[in-house]
């Protein structure tokens, strides 16, 4: 009798092990893209395959998940004479196709970022060019009705070609949702905001009412420690990290690291920060010069980061990456060259292993993963 519960639980957990995702691709429309790539990706063994795209989209260059999986929201990053704007589509995970929904604007020029609360009641849109973000109520059919609330950064910092006003880069809940993290490269400020879900306007200062970055060193994109003690912030103008300790909306810094080695000398352009699943790992995918991933252990006690080693990308631009639940593959877009490869991760050293297959794919810009029903 043990014998047969063990074959079951063992048989349970190796199909937990092997269920596929659904690969979703954010893209830039300037080349030969039509916008929402969808693929089909094997936990087994990397294999990605092609199932489906939108016949056209615009830039739709950042995507958020709905809670229930059955929504996608998109930026679609244009500004000026088309001012920016975000896109609901419904997601039908039994063949992968998405079905397009409605779009509203973001009251920003060149939105950079989308996420979803926890509710799926609410998506928030960082706007980079606009420096604001912008707040949604979701309606029962998971269309965007017009934002009710637009926060407008202000301030510029030292570097004076990147930096000459406010350039919001991300909008991360925290894991409880009570807070909202908003980089802003331009101003070298983390801004925090409280967020009630219940309120006409759901966001308002937070009692720590932001964290600064060091001037010059460009905020973009942060990452939660699963233990929820440490934030990770990317600093895209200095290729580095900062790591703070993270306590009911508060930020106390306790380490800046560089992304590069010491000897290197060239221009830094981070882009993208992850922490593995099992939150003995972070990595960092830097473009410019360098077209690399940085990998670094983290002390669990501590926080603090030791650089482990830096994988290098066949490719170029490498944007956004994405580890797979499971921890056992990472995927980066390379939007410069037109590719996602894929690696398949040491748990116990953290390093990577590229797999020779690459998928290709029109200026691919960010990953998401949807499990497959």
């Amino acid at each position: 009798m043990r014998a047969c519960l063990l074959f079951v639980m063992c048989l349970f957990c190796s199909l937990v092990f092997a269920q596929d995702h659904y690969l979703l691709v954010g893209t830039y429309t300037t080349g030969k893209s039509k916008g929402v790539y969808v693929f089909r990706f094997n936990s087994q063994n990397g294999e990605v395959q092609w199932v489906s795209s939108t016949d056209s989209a615009t830039n739709p260059s950042f995507l958020a998940v709905s809670p229930d999986k059955q929504k996608v929201y998109t930026v679609n990053e244009t500004g000026g004479d088309q001012p920016g704007y975000v896109s609901a589509y419904e997601f039908d995970a039994a063949t992968g196709q998405l079905y397009y929904i409605n779009s509203q604007p973001t009251g920003g020029d060149h939105p950079c970022y989308v996420t979803v609360d926890a509710t799926g009641k609410w998506v928030i849109t960082g706007n980079y060019t606009g420096g604001n973000i912008s707040v949604f109520p979701v309606a029962a059919d998971g269309s965007l009705k017009h934002y009710v609330q637009k926060i407008q950064h202000t301030g510029s910092s030292a570097n004076t070609s990147r930096q000459d006003k406010p350039h919001v880069h991300g909008t991360f809940f925290s894991p409880d949702h009570k807070y909202l993290l908003v980089p802003d490269l331009g101003t070298d400020k983390v801004m925090m905001y409280l967020f009630n879900p219940t309120a006409k306007q759901p966001l308002k200062p937070a009692a720590m009412p932001f964290a600064a970055s060091t001037p010059g060193s460009g905020p973009r994109h942060l990452d939660f420690h699963p233990n929820q003690k440490f934030v990770y912030l990317l600093e895209e103008l200095t290729g580095t990290i900062k790591a703070y300790r993270y306590t009911n909306g508060f930020l106390s810094g306790i380490q800046q690291i560089a992304t590069h080695p010491k000897e290197f000398t060239g221009q830094a352009g981070s882009a993208d920060i992850h922490v593995s699943p099992d939150g003995k790992f972070l990595y960092a995918s830097n473009r410019g010069e360098e077209n690399n991933l940085a990998i670094f252990s983290i002390d669990q006690n501590s926080g603090k980061l030791t650089a482990v080693g830096y994988q290098p990308i066949p490719g170029a631009g490498p944007r956004n990456f994405i580890i797979e639940p499971n921890g056992n593959f990472l995927l980066v877009a390379n939007q410069r060259t037109n590719n996602i490869v894929t690696y398949r991760i040491d748990k116990k050293t953290g390093l990577l292993q590229q797999l020779l297959r690459q998928t290709e794919v029109p200026n691919p810009v960010c990953l998401k993963l949807i499990p497959v029903q």
